[in-house]
């Protein structure tokens, strides 16, 4: 009995079973682990083995120089670090700037991206122009925002406040004072994230049904009490991501301060990650610089987790 002739379907479907049947040299249970690995390897030696390596050099006086041996002290980095002024002076500075910069960038953020989510024509356009600063090195903005508060006349800032608007009699020294250099540190870290805040808070608005406010509309309700009562309600969960994640962002400061102040003057607008680096690679002290930074992450996982608990509503559903 000749065997029926099969269609193209059925033997690709014949073909698709035979290869996938298990046992098969090309699809075995290994398979999947064989195209993970490549990344794992990466991630265990880029990112693992030196977290490993760091708490383990957090335990010695470590040196680096050829002839010098390292010296185990225990716990000496940590009981150092709880008692060194310096590093709480940097810590409380980062804690104002993660304050300053995280209230900045989710307010200016939620607000620019209500207002480019009722633009109906050239929203892309707005949202790119919102979002440029994010994407732009941390590098670049640095130096801009120096020159813009320059010291003297070349100053942007000064010429408008001296030259133009005849505000002031002489020229700032913007860097030279940590009140006025902690404003253009300020402005730069919002400056630098207002867009980001934006793309989230527009992704989270865009999910929000029209019906609902057009039924609150009809209901009498002006924008204020749509805002209240249903966006930000609405766009909780997001809220709590965005402050979780810009203030893991903002204790993470460095290079805005590294380029305009230094630290300076006299270390008063030293942050956690500058101290940290200036312990380690200026001063060669690097278990200290361990201990510092593994401390500072304790202190960011228990932040994060303590505002998961207490800003966490209950789900609402729409």
């Amino acid at each position: 009995m000749q065997s029926k002739s099969r269609t193209p379907e059925q033997q690709t479907t014949a073909s698709r079973r035979n290869i996938l049947r298990p046992g098969r040299l090309h699809y075995g249970w290994y398979v999947p682990y064989l195209f993970v690995l490549p990344g794992l390897l990466l991630y265990v030696l880029w990112m693992l083995y030196p977290m490993f390596y760091q708490f383990y050099i957090s335990f010695f006086d470590w040196k680096i120089m050829p002839g010098q041996v390292s010296e185990f002290v225990g716990l000496a980095n940590y009981e150092r670090a709880l008692a060194d002024s310096k590093f709480w002076l940097a810590l409380g500075n980062t804690v104002r700037y993660t304050a300053v910069t995280v209230v900045g960038q989710m307010l200016i953020g939620l607000t620019i991206a209500i207002l480019v989510h009722r633009v109906v024509v050239g929203k892309r356009v707005f949202r790119a122009i919102y979002y440029l600063p994010v994407v732009t090195s941390w590098v670049v903005v640095s130096f801009l925002f120096q020159y813009i508060f320059n010291s003297g006349r070349a100053g942007l800032i000064n010429y408008l406040l001296l030259d133009v608007l005849h505000l002031i009699s002489e020229p700032i020294s913007w860097v030279q004072r940590p009140e006025t250099a902690w404003i253009i540190i300020y402005s730069l870290g919002i400056w630098k994230g207002v867009g980001w805040a934006m793309i989230i808070y527009l992704a989270a608005l865009q999910g929000i049904p029209r019906e609902i406010y057009e039924a609150a509309a009809i209901d009498g309700a002006d924008l204020w009490r749509q805002l209240r009562h249903i966006t930000l309600p609405l766009i909780q969960r997001t809220s709590l991501f965005v402050l979780v994640a810009l203030v893991i962002g903002g204790f993470q400061v460095f290079i805005s301060v590294f380029l305009i102040t230094g630290g300076g003057p006299l270390g008063r607008t030293e942050v956690s990650l500058s101290y940290m680096y200036n312990q380690s690679f200026n001063k060669l002290q690097f278990g200290y610089g361990a201990a510092l930074s593994y401390i500072l992450a304790l202190i960011i996982v228990v932040v994060s987790f303590l505002q998961m608990r207490v800003f966490r509503g209950p789900e609402v559903e729409y």
